[in-house]
């Protein structure tokens, strides 16, 4: 009996780490565990802490139009960048579109990918996301520092940086919606 308890724990920790090693099974799995890690929502920084952006020179590309950062200076933003591949983006993304869909009028969403627009469009459609992805054309503002993805900012109309998450959040949690609700006040 205990020969067989032996067995079956090894037999589960073969497949577990198979599962890993293969690419197919890989990316689905770690989009898994990253939806769980996201199932909380990012936290809001304390005034006192929170950095101003002053720099909002930066230029985008949607496609074939070029989108000017500076025009939305003044406006609550929420900015994230993100990639295709990236199983912690992935597993944010479905919380992203359902905040993108409840305050694409009241605030702007600034989705951001340094991948091909080909890519970024069929990830899109086959997810059924309805937000615009841009690619940087200039240096995004020194203020951002983005290391790592996915990487999220949430910006009030004074340019303070009020949420910066690393890292997969739940983007539609009460508090992201009472934050903004608050912003937009």
């Amino acid at each position: 009996m205990l020969r067989r308890k032996f067995n079956l724990k090894n037999i589960i920790f073969l497949i577990a780490i198979a599962v890993l090693i293969i690419p197919q099974m890989r990316q689905p799995i770690q989009v898994l565990l990253h939806k769980g890690f996201a199932l909380f929502g990012p936290s809001v920084i304390k005034d006192a802490k929170q950095v101003s952006l002053t720099d909002y020179n930066w230029k985008l590309k949607d496609g074939q139009d070029v989108f000017d950062f500076e025009a939305i200076k003044g406006k609550v933003v929420l900015i994230n960048f993100w990639a295709t591949w990236c199983p912690p983006c992935i597993a944010e993304m479905p919380s992203m579109q359902a905040l993108y869909n409840d305050y694409k009028n009241d605030i702007e969403f600034v989705f951001v990918s340094n991948e091909e627009n080909e890519a970024i469009n069929q990830f899109l459609s086959k997810n059924n996301y309805t937000f615009k992805v841009y690619t940087p054309l200039t240096k995004y503002p020194e203020s951002f520092d983005v290391t790592s993805i996915p990487r999220t900012f949430l910006i009030d109309k004074q340019g303070h940086i009020v949420i910066d998450k690393n890292g997969a959040a739940n983007w539609n949690s009460s508090t992201v919606r009472k934050t903004i609700d608050d912003l937009l006040k």
